[in-house]
C-alpha cells in the first residue's frame, strides 16, 4: 500500500481507502498504522492508496478557523480524500468523543463507502448504531474485524479493476 499523508497532493490511483476516526489531536493510539501494517501483508494491495489524516507536522497552536491556511488545508485535504476514496474505514475508540468523526459519518452516510467500528463504551454509540442500521452501513464490533473486512473489500475492488 502507498500511504498518503496531508498535505501531500492526491495523485491518480485505482483503489483507495481513507482512515477516518479517533485521533484526539494526535493523543490516541495510532490505530491507523496498525491497519496499514496489517494490510501491507497482502501483496494484492500493493497498488492501493491509503489516505491517513494523521499529519506528522500537526501544530496544536493552529487556530481552527477557515482563515488559517494550515488548518483549512488539513480539513480540505481530508474532505477531498474522503470524497475520492473507494472505502472509508471509520473507527471510534471507546474513550473518545471524536466529534469530527461523527460529522464525517453524517457527511458520508449515504455514500456506500463507509465501514464502521464503534467500540462499546463510546459516548454516543447508540446514535452511531442507529445511523449505521438506518443507512445500511456495515458495522463491526472490533477493530480487528473491521480491518479484515476492509482488506477483503479492497481485494475485491482491486480484482474487479
Amino acid at each position: 500500500m502507498r500511504t498518503v499523508l496531508p498535505p501531500e497532493i492526491i495523485l491518480p490511483y485505482d483503489v483507495s481507502v481513507f482512515l477516518a476516526g479517533t485521533i484526539d489531536m494526535g493523543h490516541s493510539v495510532d490505530w491507523q498504522q496498525k491497519f496499514i501494517d496489517q494490510a501491507n501483508e497482502e501483496e494484492v494491495l500493493d497498488d492501493v492508496v491509503v489516505f491517513n489524516p494523521r499529519r506528522k507536522s500537526w501544530d496544536h497552536s493552529w487556530t481552527q478557523s477557515i482563515e488559517n491556511i494550515w488548518f483549512s488545508g488539513q480539513v480540505n485535504w481530508e474532505l477531498d480524500s474522503m470524497e475520492s476514496a473507494d472505502v472509508i474505514l471509520l473507527f471510534l475508540e471507546a474513550n473518545s468523543k471524536s466529534p469530527i468523526s461523527m460529522m464525517e459519518l453524517g457527511l458520508f452516510a449515504d455514500s456506500g463507502k463507509l465501514m464502521v467500528c464503534c467500540k462499546e463504551g463510546f459516548w454516543r454509540k447508540g446514535n452511531i448504531d442507529i445511523v449505521c442500521k438506518r443507512k445500511g452501513i456495515d458495522q463491526y464490533d472490533t477493530f480487528d474485524k473491521l480491518s479484515v473486512a476492509v482488506v477483503a473489500k479492497l481485494k475485491d475492488l482491486v480484482e474487479s479493476k
